[in-house]
């Protein structure tokens, strides 16, 4: 049987805060072809959160390191490629089954 976790109050957000100190809980999810290109896809994306499954990410950032982490993107992503970003505002609440750790606040990224 496997084991179940659930996660409650995973992310909140504060409306009262300015726009530059908030936080966004953001998942990529990607599917790109050619391996080289995959590989340093993940690696750019590791400097922003962490890998929650093989073709995907989660991450906790203020609007500044959105921008960075959006704008990388391109440089790895061709015509034949697919990859979503989802930036989720207010109250998220992820239910977890499996190994894979709560994402936490980060206050250092490397870029």
């Amino acid at each position: 049987m496997v084991e179940t976790r659930l996660l409650d109050d995973y992310f909140r957000f504060d409306d009262t805060e300015p726009e530059e100190m908030r936080r966004y809980l953001v998942v990529v999810i990607y599917d790109v072809i050619d391996n080289k290109r995959r590989n340093r896809l993940a690696k750019y994306l590791k400097r922003f959160g962490f890998r929650v499954q093989k073709s995907a990410f989660e991450c906790v950032l203020d609007s500044k390191n959105y921008k960075k982490l959006t704008g990388g993107i391109a440089k790895y992503i061709t015509a034949d490629d697919l990859l979503r970003v989802y930036k989720l505002a207010g109250n998220a609440d992820v239910q977890v089954w499996g190994s894979v750790e709560k994402t936490e606040v980060d206050e250092v990224i490397i870029v």
